[in-house]
């Protein structure tokens, strides 16, 4: 906001430029085309009264530079004064034509906004004991609805989470976040295990792949993480399918990366050959919480090109927080890290951002053990 307030100046400063530039040349070289570039500069930035206020500036003051040069006539003066005029009436109708893309361009981000809801809904902030919170948070030079997920679910085998990233953008994208949604939704109820649920995931997958012809049917692919709590929430059981493996946090603010035992391909690529990934089981202690996101944090960039380490910084974050105040909640730990990754990268989102924390509470106090492998 401060740095629209002073982008409105530069019109102004223009003129003024031209005063300087009028009065220190000699009387035959005229600024009368550099006060002319004002209500340009202008028409993005003021309203069209503003502009207007500025051509008539423009104006007044190339016929005081005039008419102190004694330079004022019809070549000089007249034929300037209407250039600066038609210049004026042009700056106001790129104005208007500005602020018409300009709406359109906000109602198509409302209704990709609420589309995004829709297909999205945001999960229940609880579960039984388990606390939940999740962000969407979308690229700043996209206006499509993007194709990263997730989604929490309740069912007979204990609570399941998947958070993904479908290849590509736009209506395609959200053709196949809505095909793996629909069949997580199904198949966490049915699905006795991890591997039957995997499966069903893949099978949709691939079947909306074929619908949508063309590459999309050889490279439509989603990056996937499934993950199913315990019933006493102890352990938590995971399935990576080429995706950002999550962190673990404990409740002393440290963290470990929870990766594969061994790597598997996206889901949707069934197709180039057959995978069984493995079911990772890890310790989930009271205190701790499953942070997961997508490629849009791990594929964060600096100036300098290097890549953010939610690793390396959430601890950091984590320590710093509790010192000044009670430990955070999973919404507070989801904008902790979305705060980070636009520090790290100057305030640019790259890629769109599917953000989930999935918390433990306290149960006891004592020693807190690391997340081994179990």
């Amino acid at each position: 906001m401060v740095r629209q307030r002073r982008a409105q100046w530069i019109p102004v400063g223009v003129i003024a430029l031209a005063v300087v530039i009028d009065l220190v040349t000699p009387t035959d070289v005229t600024s009368a085309p550099l006060l002319a570039t004002a209500p340009v500069a202008a028409a993005p930035l003021l309203s069209p009264v503003g502009i207007v206020a500025v051509g008539v500036l423009s104006m007044i003051v190339h016929v005081i530079l005039a008419g102190v040069d004694h330079t004022f006539g019809w070549h000089g003066g007249v034929a300037n004064q209407l250039t600066l005029a038609a210049v004026t009436v042009l700056a106001v109708l790129i104005n208007r034509t500005l602020t018409g893309q300009s709406a359109r361009t906000r109602r198509a981000r409302q209704v990709a906004a609420v589309a995004q809801a829709a297909v999205l809904p945001r999960p229940p902030s609880r579960l039984g004991d388990l606390a939940i919170a999740a962000r969407y948070i979308p690229a700043e030079d996209e206006a499509m609805i993007g194709g990263d997920l997730y989604v929490v679910q309740d069912t007979p085998h204990g609570v399941r989470v998947m958070v993904g990233d479908v290849r590509g953008k736009g209506l395609g994208a959200v053709s196949a976040v809505c095909a793996d949604l629909g069949a997580f939704r199904y198949a966490a109820d049915e699905a006795e295990d991890l591997p039957r649920l995997v499966d069903a995931l893949e099978w949709a997958l691939l079947r909306e792949g074929g619908r949508r012809g063309g590459q999309e049917e050889d490279e439509g692919f989603t990056t996937a993480l499934i993950a199913e709590f315990a019933a006493g929430l102890d352990t938590v059981r995971i399935v990576n399918r080429g995706h950002p493996p999550p962190l673990l946090l404990d409740a002393r603010g440290g963290a470990a990366v929870l990766g594969p035992s061994r790597e598997a391909p996206p889901l949707g690529m069934g197709d180039l050959g057959t995978w069984r990934a493995p079911v990772d089981t890890f310790a989930f202690p009271p205190g701790s919480t499953l942070l997961c996101y997508t490629d849009g944090v791990t594929e964060a960039r600096d100036e300098n090109g290097v890549f953010y380490d939610a690793a390396v910084r959430m601890p950091r974050l984590l320590r710093h927080r509790s010192l000044v105040g009670d430990p955070p909640a999973p919404a507070q730990i989801l904008q902790l890290l979305i705060d980070d990754v636009g520090r790290h990268t100057g305030g640019r989102v790259q890629d769109d951002q599917a953000l989930l924390a999935l918390h433990r509470p306290t149960e006891a106090t004592g020693p807190v053990p690391r997340p081994p492998r179990v």
